[in-house]
């Protein structure tokens, strides 16, 4: 009887075994699908949140270049427009440059330079030595003084014609304190001419001003370059170095310093 029972045993026992291997794996294979089905929202939200910030990012535009400031023209007269002045005087290379374009403060009242006035009486004292009576009739002008000056010559010649050879207030090299008008005692008619510049007298202090520190300020054909016309008898100090490299060259201070 219990052969005949066996049989039945081992079938059911297989049956339940087959019953629980399904299971296992229907359970096995479900769980993956639930992983699955979990992972997958998190990529593509990852993805979408990709694409939104790309999309929302605006491409960076480079600044334009600013254009170079056009520099401003002198008019014709040579200064330059609606100009004001300064509250420093400039200095270039150590020198102290006043012209059209350069102006100096209207504060600026140095008085005569001791410097140039000591090198100015040796020079003068060369020239009498040379029998050549030279005075410096003009040096050193206020602010106040030149604009009575240079308003004057307006008066009397017209601004384009007073812009020629005489400054408007700061603008003035005799505010410096270190220029000087020269000319020959007892030709007083010459001076603030360019027939000085043809006299011997003259001609010997063009010659020499260099060993004593002076350049002639405003030569012949260069009032392109400095602003004025030929002024034989002006006379501004630079130290001796200076003088005679530009005396060498053969040219203006604006040219020296590398400026117009």
């Amino acid at each position: 009887m219990k052969n005949n029972r066996l049989p039945l045993i081992l079938g059911a026992c297989i049956s339940i075994a087959l019953i629980v291997a399904i299971f296992v794996v229907y359970n096995y294979k479900n769980n993956q699908v639930n992983n699955a089905a979990d992972e997958q929202p998190k990529t593509t939200e990852t993805n979408n949140s990709e694409k939104d910030s790309t999309a929302t990012e605006k491409p960076v535009k480079e600044k334009p270049e600013t254009p170079a400031k056009t520099e401003q023209q002198p008019d014709e007269n040579g200064y330059l427009p609606n100009q004001t002045l300064p509250t420093e005087p400039t200095y270039i290379k150590g020198v102290l440059l006043a012209n059209k374009i350069y102006p100096l403060p209207s504060t600026f009242a140095p008085e005569e330079n001791p410097e140039a006035r000591q090198a100015l009486n040796q020079m003068l004292a060369a020239a009498k030595q040379q029998g050549f009576d030279l005075v410096a009739f003009s040096g050193y002008r206020s602010f106040e003084y030149q604009t009575t000056l240079y308003e004057n010559y307006v008066k009397r010649d017209g601004q384009a014609a007073a812009d020629r050879y005489s400054a408007r207030p700061g603008y003035s090299e005799h505010q410096t304190g270190l220029a000087f008008d020269i000319g020959e005692r007892g030709k007083e008619d010459l001076w603030l001419t360019e027939e000085f510049g043809e006299t011997p007298a003259g001609q010997w202090l063009f010659a020499h001003a260099q060993d004593y520190g002076f350049i002639l300020r405003f030569p012949q054909n260069k009032e392109n370059i400095t602003g004025y016309m030929y002024e034989s008898w002006h006379y501004r100090y630079v130290g001796k170095d200076i003088a005679k490299e530009i005396a060498k060259q053969n040219i203006t201070l604006e040219e020296y310093l590398g400026v117009k």
